[in-house]
């Protein structure tokens, strides 16, 4: 069986899809440890600047235009009216507790508008500034983009309120041109609900496959998904037949290895039952078994939890990065881009995990319907690898967010002393260098904070629910210092962290330290150090360094 898994990685993959992708995992609130919905994300991309977006509450005078700019790009696309009042977010969030993530899969290139005013990530935004629920937000993303235009490729989008999460899954549709305007704008798309007491991932491959015709209740979609497919020659079967992801965004080889396998990763580790039974699949062979949309967990998950599932390396799988000479001397869970590569006229792989070098910013949103409306959200935010960042927990009702992680604050080809994107970056590429040891101290130390602030939030949700019953007029201000103050602090620390990093391993050697964390010295002057240690390499580097130079190394 094994070395079938491993014919199946050499041969059947050809290359890769898109290098920039990202994440989604779902948490119903039955599923979640607390009874929170949550929505974890990583905006993946080896050209996204991390920063968090706040879009304050506003009303605005009738005949106000919003004038719409392609997420990540910058892009120009157009303008559409602005609604009289909108809804304060911060990230991927909003006063209502409202959460929305995404992944893009691309699909049909047939289906894309090249006239299309509103892109994948503007809906994302004008959604929450305009929905109070997940319901609400499928509605305004769909109709928006049927009234203006859909300007982007296929997307999974993760929606998630107090009490619901659903996977919104949608293309443009084939665009039909009379005069220079498209008269066939708009989207095809199905919405799921997922059952409570579920999880489910997404990570750049279309999941939604058969669905309920006749369940509005849980199912969603637009009334020509299935007769637009016909029409474009995607689908010829029944409807009860029909499968979304099939017609407009098939799997191949390279987006089930790339893509799925990250889905795989997460239910194996999460799922109720065996996902051993879908790893051929997985692994890229499309006629395995697929995987379902959603699984019962073994267990409840805590916010922990889904924030370390984000981290994930494939860690004890057969795709286990550190596990082969790839890794180099130091167990190192990344491969540097392209990610296919020839040997002898071979194609090979690399794999494409749920943590990833090139992430934007990460967050785990939840959704706490059991808490005041004003208390409930909470959006643990990060920028840069999910591996090697810390979350700060943000309050969706603050009404400020921290200068470290404001937009304007560097940028990608601009070095900022005070972002916490270039600060993570520093330290991230420090790790790299010696990941298992290193890394492993930066994953200890993010492990302490986040348990100690997922510890400390509820004191002061405590705290918050007796002043929204006492002060409730000084509630706003006391969870916007606390969610600023305490990304502030954050900074300060992982200055700190940067520079200990820098003295404790300088040269590829570890200095020695007592038992308080302080640097030992020599015995005879406080600022010199007694030999460091000389952790060496890996087994497999070594015996793959003394085979590759034969005896020239031997003596």
């Amino acid at each position: 069986m094994r070395k079938k898994l491993f014919l199946i990685i050499l041969t059947v993959l050809l290359s890769y899809g898109k290098a920039d992708s990202c994440t989604n995992l779902l948490i119903t609130p039955g599923a979640s440890a607390d009874g929170s919905a949550m929505v974890s994300y990583s905006a993946d991309s080896h050209t996204r600047y991390g920063t968090l977006v706040h879009y304050p509450a506003a009303t605005y005078p009738k005949g106000t235009m919003v004038k719409i700019y392609e997420w990540g790009k910058d892009r120009y696309l157009g303008e559409i009216p602005q609604v009289e009042k909108t809804y304060s977010v911060i990230g991927n969030m909003n006063e209502h507790q409202l959460i929305i993530g995404e992944s893009t899969w691309g699909g049909v290139e047939s289906q894309f508008d090249p006239a299309g005013i509103l892109d994948y990530g503007s809906l994302i935004y004008l959604a929450l500034q305009r929905a109070k629920t997940a319901k609400e937000a499928i509605e305004v993303i769909t109709s928006l983009a049927d009234k203006y235009g859909y300007a982007s490729t296929g997307e999974s989008i993760s929606i998630a309120d107090t009490k619901e999460v659903w996977m919104l899954e949608m293309i443009g549709r084939a665009p039909k041109m009379e005069n220079g305007v498209n008269v066939n704008k708009g989207l095809v798309w199905v919405a799921v609900r997922l059952p409570d007491g579920t999880i489910s991932a997404h990570a750049n491959q279309a999941r939604i496959t058969k669905f309920p015709l006749n369940d509005p209740e849980n199912c969603l979609y637009s009334k020509d998904v299935i007769s637009h497919a016909r029409e474009q020659g995607l689908f010829k079967g029944t409807d009860k037949d029909f499968s979304f992801a099939d017609a407009y965004g098939p799997a191949d080889a390279s987006t089930i290895r790339g893509c799925d396998a990250r889905v795989w990763s997460f239910f194996n580790k999460w799922a109720e039952g065996d996902m051993q039974k879908y790893l051929p699949y997985a692994l890229g062979d499309p006629t395995k078994e697929r995987m379902p949309l959603y699984v019962q967990p073994k267990g409840k998950l805590s916010v922990k939890d889904v924030a370390d599932m984000m981290r994930d390396h494939y860690n004890g799988t057969i795709m286990d990065m550190t596990k082969d000479i790839g890794a180099g001397g130091n167990s190192l869970p990344y491969r540097w881009r392209p990610m296919t590569f020839e040997v002898d006229g071979k194609t090979c792989i690399n794999e494409r995990a749920i943590a990833t070098q090139q992430t934007g910013f990460w967050f785990v949103g939840q959704s706490r319907g059991h808490m005041p409306a004003e208390i409930g959200g909470i959006f643990w935010f990060g920028v840069d690898d999910a591996a090697t960042s810390p979350l700060t927990p943000i309050y969706t009702s603050s009404k400020s967010i921290s200068k470290h992680y404001a937009l304007g604050n560097g940028s990608m080809i601009e070095y900022s002393p005070t972002s916490m994107f270039w600060l993570t970056n520093r330290i991230a590429q420090f790790s790299y260098l010696r990941y298992n040891h290193i890394g492993a101290e930066v994953r200890s130390i993010i492990d302490h904070h986040e348990k100690a602030k997922m510890a400390e939030t509820e004191a002061i949700d405590n705290a918050a629910v007796a002043m929204a019953k006492d002060n409730p007029q000084f509630l706003s201000d006391f969870l916007t210092n606390y969610s600023v103050s305490t990304a502030n602090a954050l900074f300060e620390k992982w200055k700190q962290l940067d520079e200990y990093l820098l003295v404790k391993y300088i040269d590829g050697n570890t200095k020695k330290q007592n038992p308080d964390g302080s640097f030992m010295n020599n015995g005879h002057s406080p600022v010199i150090p007694p030999t460091p240690n000389f952790p060496g390499y890996t087994e497999i580097w070594k015996r793959a360094v003394k085979e590759n130079a034969g005896e020239r190394l031997s003596h």
